[in-house]
């Protein structure tokens, strides 16, 4: 017994301490992510994305391709088995899920990428009307958690380090459908232009 009690706790000490997250200010997380955002005009990234459905019992794991524009595009392609093209102009969302036909939605006014942009232009000294913020701050990455008071989007969360760069992102949809996208591979400032947001 004591061996193997002095096996576990060497085994103990000699793990590597796992970083602790601690809660900061909502406006910190707000402005830090504002700061993230200040040095990109665009970017393209290679992602995992994992979606859970409500009405699955398991997760679907896929691959793609993300890309962002100031002020209000965002284009994602999930390649096979799952192919779908997804395209966000500022409040509009639009899918094409293999050859189907286009899916829309709209978001709130409030809730539009150009909004969130020109919040990010200026220094934020107040949280936006609407929406719940938290944050949290662990070995220099920082996770930000946005929840809206109304719309079809639960609450998004995106996780990014001091340099800027993001690394995760989450959506929860109010009817239970949740899906994570891990970046790998992100590329700033590679003047992109409208034609590499289409659906196709």
């Amino acid at each position: 017994m004591k061996i193997t009690g002095s096996i576990i706790i060497m085994a103990v000490l000699l793990l590597p301490l796992s970083a602790v997250a601690r809660q900061i200010d909502p406006l910190e997380g707000l402005n830090a992510l504002r700061r993230a955002f200040s040095g990109i005009n665009d970017f393209t990234a290679e992602i995992t994305q994992e979606k859970q459905l409500k009405l699955m019992k398991r997760s679907i794991q896929m691959n793609g391709t993300v890309r962002f524009r100031k002020p209000d595009l965002f284009w994602m392609k999930i390649a096979k088995p799952y192919s779908s093209t997804l395209l966000l102009r500022d409040g509009t969302i639009e899918q094409k899920i293999g050859t189907n036909e286009l899916s829309r939605i709209v978001l709130p006014p409030d809730q539009g990428l150009r909004q969130w942009m020109t919040r990010f232009s200026k220094p934020i000294t107040a949280l936006p009307d609407g929406m719940k913020i938290h944050a949290d701050l662990a070995s220099g990455l920082y996770t930000v958690g946005i929840t809206p008071t109304n719309g079809q989007i639960q609450e998004v969360t995106i996780s990014f380090n001091e340099n800027g760069e993001f690394r995760k992102l989450v959506i929860t949809e109010q009817n239970g459908d949740r899906a994570s996208m891990v970046f790998r591979k992100v590329n700033r400032n590679q003047g992109l232009t409208e034609r590499d947001f289409r659906l196709e």
